[in-house]
């Protein structure tokens, strides 16, 4: 029998399950009005509209967030319908203002991720925020049809941005440098590692002297800044073992075997013996040579896997019959397997220190590694013309091929002066060969990217020096290829 206790446990679990599915109702609810509106505010963002097209978004997110206050509140669904129709439809056209404004706002874009990559928003708030305002009303300009406007406000942009970046490159690098400085002249760190101390502290004087005096190149002085900052913690940290040497009963024996012990490690994970009877020079080269190995074999792979993935899409063709007749598979394998021996064959023409020689699809890229440029020019040194004559003959081994001569630089140096002499040194390579070769003119191109396109780091001499390069890439044309 129900007596007045199973009655009140009754009432708590209906109250309680109520209170669950009620939020779970009105959950479903919003997932079903707001599903276009959500997806058209997901564009809207992924194409920076807020940024873009500010105007057009803040109207959008007007309608969205009424849309969202009347379903709390649960007012009418048709109402709250004709608010969501609203901000989709202004989030479309804030989308669709994002193609315009994005060619319009180029530079100024890139302009303000150097400035974002140097933590202007962090280190130089209050110029950072003069320049968002400033990007707002341009874009608004332009979302008025006010091009002119839109572009004279986005320059201004554009130098608060530089200046924000520059702000933050000093407050973020060299006030970091100067305190470590500062903690080393304490520390007497002069008197146990003078020489890396005083290299910390050009560079960190170099740095300043960049930032103020090149302001629209911020890499150089990035680098610089970097740099100092290694040296700066080097100088401390030799200081510091210095130390601990002189006050330890150790002798330069103890050293020297301590100095061999990394070495030693990274010999016997490359399977190698290390032996130091001759110094450090001659195991360090050999562990060298041995990556170069492991790097040649890696780049190989690579290329077997594409060209393994080239024949699976050709085979695949031919079962489904999209492509073209058996015998026209047959002269297109027949090309490859030619293209491979001619590739072979130049590989073996160059030396690691000349070039490297890889597979694009069915381009051959000749890297020249050994030809150097000096400083700002684009002049070809007589050292150099051996190593075009091979190139020459690459070429000659494709006949009736397109070439591509690529111009590259580092990131050291503005943007519009790299892409003018990456294109000047492309130029140069291809009058070379021009002039000692008896080609069409109209089978080969120049074409400079300056540094928009690295194959390694930026920040290290070493990788700098790779960036610097001419690609001499080989377009082949044979039969049975298309």
């Amino acid at each position: 029998m129900w007596n007045s206790r199973n009655l009140v446990k009754l009432i708590l679990i209906i109250f309680i399950l109520g209170s669950i599915s009620m939020p779970l109702a009105a959950q479903d609810v919003r997932a079903g009005l707001f599903k276009e509106a959500d997806q058209a505010l997901q564009k809207a963002k992924d194409v920076q509209a807020q940024l873009l097209s500010p105007k057009n978004f803040e109207e959008a997110m007007e309608y969205y967030k009424k849309a969202e206050s009347d379903l709390e509140k649960g007012r009418n669904l048709d109402d709250i319908r004709n608010k969501l129709r609203a901000a989709v439809n202004y989030f479309q056209k804030a989308t669709q203002a994002t193609q315009l404004a994005g060619v319009t706002f180029q530079n100024l874009m890139k302009v303000r991720s150097d400035a974002l990559n140097a933590k202007a928003s962090e280190y130089a708030g209050n110029t950072w925020q003069e320049a968002e305002a400033k990007f707002a009303e341009a874009a608004v300009e332009l979302e008025d049809g006010d091009v002119n406007s839109a572009k004279k406000k986005g320059g201004e942009a554009e130098t608060l941005y530089r200046k924000a970046e520059l702000e933050a490159i000093k407050a973020n690098y060299l006030n970091e440098i100067w305190a470590l400085l500062g903690q080393a002249d304490k520390m007497d760190v002069k008197d146990r590692a003078p020489k890396t101390l005083q290299r910390a502290k050009e560079l960190a004087i170099q740095t300043e002297k960049e930032l103020n005096q090149n302001r629209y190149d911020t890499d150089y002085p990035r680098s610089l800044a970097m740099q100092a900052k290694y040296e700066a913690k080097h100088a401390i940290y030799l200081s510091t073992n210095i130390k601990e040497l002189k006050d330890s009963d150790y002798e330069f024996e103890d050293v020297f075997l301590a100095a061999e012990g990394p070495l030693r490690h990274i010999a016997s994970a490359l399977d190698m013996n290390a032996e130091f009877d001759e110094g450090f020079d001659k195991p360090a080269k050999q562990i060298i040579q041995i990556i170069h190995v492991y790097q040649d074999s890696t780049t190989k792979l690579s290329q077997i896997v594409a060209e393994q993935e080239q024949k699976i899409a050709q085979y695949e063709q031919e079962l489904g019959g999209l492509a073209q007749e058996r015998t026209e598979l047959k002269k297109s394998m027949e090309a490859q397997d030619k293209i491979r021996e001619q590739f072979a064959a130049i590989e073996k023409t160059f030396t690691r220190e000349e070039a490297r020689v890889l597979r694009d699809g069915n381009d051959v890229i000749i890297r020249l590694a050994g030809l150097s440029f000096d400083v700002g020019k684009a002049v070809i040194k007589p050292d150099h013309f051996s190593l075009l004559t091979k190139v020459q003959n690459a070429i000659k081994t494709f006949p009736d091929c397109k070439i591509s001569v690529e111009g590259h630089t580092d990131s050291h140096g503005s943007d519009m002066l790299n892409l003018s002499l990456s294109q000047e040194r492309a130029d140069a390579v291809k009058a070379y060969l021009l002039a000692n070769m008896s080609i069409d003119p109209s089978r080969i191109e120049s074409v400079g990217y300056g540094e928009s396109k690295p194959i390694a780091n930026n920040e290290t001499t070493e990788g700098r020096a790779k960036n610097r390069r001419i690609d001499i890439v080989i377009h082949p044309r044979l039969l049975g290829m298309k």
